[in-house]
């Protein structure tokens, strides 16, 4: 029995050995593959390749693209590994028409920036050109130029206590309201130094105030809805709510007015 134990071990041991030294390779294979890709890594890190590949803008409307691009500060030269969001997303929260911006890292090299702007409520008659007043009352003194399309025109306004409330407004007015007005004309009285007039795409005038203007101008369509088709006149939504028509002759005067 004794002599049966020991041919056992004898031919179990270089079994044993071959075991430890097939652990051993690949073990070593191991720190062999890990060692070159984190020399992989670190070479990556250090070329071109690391560098940011694509940059996609999206979200704006009126800023262009290269101008989030260029005030992101990363260009194609910038390793994506360096890019620090919060940092980019600070520097093109400089822009005045930028309300809020999230930046994501896609790997391997693509950086997208959305970009939510703020709400551009009403434009201002400068000279010979129609300056951007946003939802914050800002104006955009240095926009280029444009045709108004999207919001109303603001007309005898000069800046100051009147237009921020105005903007105020007209920032608490749905886009669907907006879209109705062509023109707010700053028309104060003897009665009341607030008083606007109001120009709709409809061809009715509507007389106002600034205060509450908001609350009060979300009703125009069911309003108007009352009236008869066609009808013109003037709405007045002061202390009162109440509907005057034009006068033949007014009438004509009026689009005689709107023609010049």
């Amino acid at each position: 029995m004794g002599k049966g134990k020991v041919v056992v071990l004898e031919e179990r041991v270089p079994k044993l050995k071959e075991q430890r030294r097939q652990r051993a390779n690949r073990l070593l294979i191991a720190y062999i593959a890990l060692f070159f890709m984190l020399l992989l890594g670190v070479v990556y890190a250090q070329s071109p390749l690391s560098n940011v590949a694509v940059i996609h803008v999206e979200g704006n409307h009126h800023i262009a693209s290269e101008d989030v691009i260029q005030l992101s500060g990363v260009t194609k030269k910038t390793s994506f590994w360096k890019v620090k969001k919060a940092e980019v997303e600070q520097r093109i929260k400089q822009h005045p028409e930028v309300e809020e911006v999230h930046v994501k890292k896609r790997i391997p090299n693509r950086i997208d920036i959305v970009v939510v702007e703020r709400k551009r409520i009403a434009y201002i008659l400068d000279k010979h050109s129609f300056l951007p007043i946003l939802d914050n009352g800002k104006v955009l003194t240095h926009a280029k130029r444009t045709i108004p399309s999207d919001a109303p025109i603001l007309v005898g306004w000069k800046e100051g206590e009147a237009i921020q409330e105005m903007a105020t407004q007209l920032a608490n007015t749905p886009s669907s309201i907006l879209n109705l007005i062509s023109e707010i004309h700053y028309t104060p009285n003897s009665s009341d130094q607030r008083h606007i007039t109001v120009y709709m795409n409809d061809g009715i005038e509507v007389s106002a105030t600034v205060d509450r203007f908001a609350e009060k101008i979300v009703h125009y369509p069911s309003i108007v809805s009352q009236l008869q088709p066609g009808a013109k006149g003037v709405l007045h939504l002061e202390m009162s709510t109440y509907f005057k028509p034009y006068e033949a002759d007014e009438g004509n005067d009026k689009n005689d007015e709107n023609k010049r």
